[in-house]
């Protein structure tokens, strides 16, 4: 994308839209040629102010265009005049027009001066309390306030939304305060990264032993492995890596840690003599999910009975003949409460949810269907019939003004259903999870569905691992293999990897799995390209965008999605002078392309050709670009015939999709999977990873690369540790 960055300069003449909480805003700029749209974090804007707004114009699909702005700088002229018509505006609280010409008729130019530092002068006018001239400084001041604080720090490059939050944190003080602290920009209000806050400190010369800086350094270190999975750290283990960080002795660190735990700012627990580290929040997540789970697996055991003709029943709408364990996993998720149903590929796990599904409706019971990614949700819809929802959108998700999701449906607003069944469970995380335990009724049942030999979530904790390990949940594990998937190599192999046997292929027309040895990277990604673009289509008849997905376990080397989606593209879908395309952030989108949303987005707006409306793009989902718009910088993406434009910063939610990561295709099914295994990082070439890729793929796998790192996978069963308390809380 080009850098068509531009500075325009005028009078706002009027405010259409202002969001108090994060500053959002958009006004009319008078620039004294022409009226402009101006969109952005513009706090405490008020007509009849002038604004140097630096940003460039982009193209709103519903507005038209727009100044996008980055940055805003209120300019109030020294002439008696525009001070006039700024107090006039209503900008500070307790001056009207009225009151506005009296104060410049009595201080001229001085005015403003006179407001922000000698407030006492103003009593000397006719209707001017003491209080009331304290207020309107104070108003003035706080007008003002995150100007200061941009000025202040300017070589920290403070962004005018993230003034916005550290004024209002600190208020008039933010500058003092910040100054003497900077760690209290970590705070969860603000968000500061621990490592911002270093550099601020070391510019004021701050003492590196202060228990702010160490306790900030701590939360770091914590919040850092929340990322890795962990929702606590034992306390040697977070002491050694933060006295690294922090350059002090561990003894000074666990010092801390004990004083912290005092004022409640972390929480100490005893796990069997071992004192483990939380952040609050994530001791608050999991004693709740802890509590909350032995409550409905306690009230709601055993409230009624099944009959083996329900069972029947559902055989016979369903024209299937169900195996003993899968009638005693119709059974469990009946008569309890809380209830996991596990099992591989081919092991009858659909067919089983469904017979409990008609059981359940049988009885009259309201049950919905949810899972993690949209990707998901639509693939139980297909298999089950019952319209699923992504979790956060069943639970009406909504940004706070820290900009942190808070759901709608909560105890106050519970969920209006009698069974609640949960898809692809082992990616639910620890805070996901305890807002939807939130959101369910004291007399919901909860069935949660998943396959513990695949990856687990992404977020904080491990919730299915630590719900089964329990031992008190009723859960069933399916295991046997159905005839009609026995004659699926993928899934046979699926199940080999998992018992950790060396897997089998079959390089024949008629197989669904094989392997192609390459053991050089250059010749390997070749070799995928020309899978996808000719060998698959030409020999299957797949179409190589809609029913070919190439999975890799990385985004690095040449084998990682960043490298084989620019081979790809470049083989399927060349540059052009009949397709648009534009470069943002240094990766090229083209007309044609096939595109991922990397994260979830409620609010961007999509539209059919049938002219129905609506909003919300998750991450998982994938899409093709249909037009690209190189002079505003805007592409539409039509994901499933709903089709989106985005522009801008809205840009980085996608990324090129005819590579992805095994990671990122979790909850996801594709007719075709090319599985590259070469230059595999060490830290990836594990079990479960490889299971996960390999039940991706519905009718074919072809696996391009070495043996030797198909081994490696196959040997590695070292699952990633993670600490977490909740098999902790839930043994208590």
């Amino acid at each position: 994308m080009q850098n068509n960055t531009q500075t325009i300069s005028g009078t706002i003449v009027k405010i259409t839209y202002k969001n108090e909480n994060n500053g959002y805003c958009v006004l009319t700029l008078n620039t004294g040629s022409e009226d402009v749209t101006v969109v952005g974090i513009i706090p405490n804007a008020y007509e009849g102010e002038f604004l140097n707004c630096t940003g460039q114009y982009i193209h709103h699909k519903t507005y038209g265009s727009q100044f996008k702005a980055e940055f805003c700088e209120r300019v109030i002229k020294e002439d008696s005049a525009s001070i006039l018509k700024y107090l006039s505006s209503g900008s500070i609280k307790g001056i009207g027009p009225a009151t506005a010409r009296k104060i410049v008729e009595q201080f001229g130019k001085d005015s403003l001066d006179i407001i922000e530092n000698y407030p006492e002068k103003l009593c000397i006018i006719k209707g001017i309390s003491y209080e009331k001239a304290m207020a309107v400084s104070e108003h003035f001041k706080n007008q003002f306030g995150i100007r200061e604080i941009l000025l202040k720090f300017s070589q920290f490059n403070f962004t005018p939304a993230e003034a916005l939050k550290i004024f209002k944190k600190l208020g008039n003080n933010a500058v003092p305060a910040v100054e003497s602290n900077p760690y209290i920009l970590c705070s969860d209000n603000i968000g500061f990264d621990f490592l911002r806050a270093e550099e601020i400190a070391e510019a004021y010369n701050l003492n590196k032993f202060e228990y702010n800086r160490i306790l900030a350094g701590v939360k770091y270190v914590l919040k850092k492995n929340t990322a890795n999975s962990h929702t606590c750290l034992p306390i040697n283990k977070l002491a050694d890596v933060s006295s690294l960080l922090l350059e002090v002795e561990p003894k000074l660190v666990q010092e801390v840690i004990l004083n912290a735990d005092k004022n409640l700012e972390l929480i100490l627990e005893d796990f069997n003599g071992d004192t483990f580290v939380f952040l609050p929040e994530y001791n608050s997540s999991e004693r709740y999910i802890a509590s909350r789970i032995k409550q409905m697996a306690a009230i709601q055991n055993n409230l009624f009975s099944l009959s083996e003709l329900e069972i029947d029943r559902a055989e016979n709408i369903l024209s299937i003949k169900f195996e003993e364990l899968q009638r005693h996993a119709v059974r469990q998720a009946v008569e309890n409460g809380v209830f996991i149903l596990t099992g591989g590929p081919g092991t009858g796990k659909t067919t089983t949810l469904n017979a409990i599904i008609k059981v359940l409706e049988h009885r009259g019971l309201d049950v919905m269907l949810c899972a993690p990614t949209g990707r998901a949700a639509r693939r139980i819809t297909e298999l089950t019939g019952i319209p699923a929802k992504t979790i956060h959108r069943m639970l009406e998700a909504e940004f706070n003004e820290e900009e942190k999701h808070i759901f709608t449906r909560n105890e106050r607003n519970p969920l209006e259903c009698d069974v609640l069944i949960i898809d692809e469970m082992s990616m639910v995380d620890t805070f996901l999870f305890e807002a939807v335990l939130r959101a369910v009724k004291g007399n919901c049942r909860i069935i949660m569905v998943g396959d513990t030999d695949q990856l687990p979530s992404v977020g904080a904790g491990n919730v299915l691992h630590d719900l089964i390990k329990y031992g008190k949940i009723a859960s069933v594990c399916l295991q046997t293999i159905f005839r009609q998937a026995e004659s699926s190599l993928i899934v046979t192999n699926a199940h080999k990897i998992i018992n950790g046997k060396q897997i089998v292929f079959n390089n024949s027309k008629n197989s669904d799995c094989f392997m192609l040895i390459n053991n050089n990277p250059e010749e390997c990604v070749l070799e995928v390209v020309n899978l996808l673009s000719e060998r698959l289509p030409l020999a299957y008849g797949f179409l190589p965008l809609e029913n070919i997905q190439v999975l890799s376990p990385s985004r690095r080397f040449l084998t990682g999605t960043v490298n084989l989606n620019n081979m790809l593209q470049a083989a399927v879908n060349p540059q052009s002078k009949l397709k648009g395309e534009l470069i943002f952030k240094g990766v090229t989108f083209r007309q044609g392309d096939k595109v991922m949303q990397i994260k979830n987005n409620y609010d961007i707006l999509w539209e059919t050709n049938f002219g129905e409306t609506g909003s919300g793009v998750f991450n998982g989902d994938i899409g093709f670009i249909e037009s690209v718009d190189s002079y505003l910088n805007s592409i539409t993406v039509n994901f499933d015939g709903k089709k989106v434009v985005y522009s801008g910063e809205e840009l980085a939610q996608l990324e090129l999709a005819y590579a992805i990561t095994v990671h990122k295709s979790q909850g996801s099914e594709f007719d075709c999977i090319i599985l590259p295994l070469l230059d595999v990082p060490h830290k990836l070439r594990y079990r479960n990873l490889l299971y996960t890729a390999f039940t991706r793929a519905k009718q074919l796998l072809v696996v391009v690369g070495s043996s030797s790192v198909l081994a490696d996978m196959i040997t590695n069963d070292k699952k990633t540790l993670r600490y977490t308390g909740l098999l902790n809380f839930l043994m208590r």
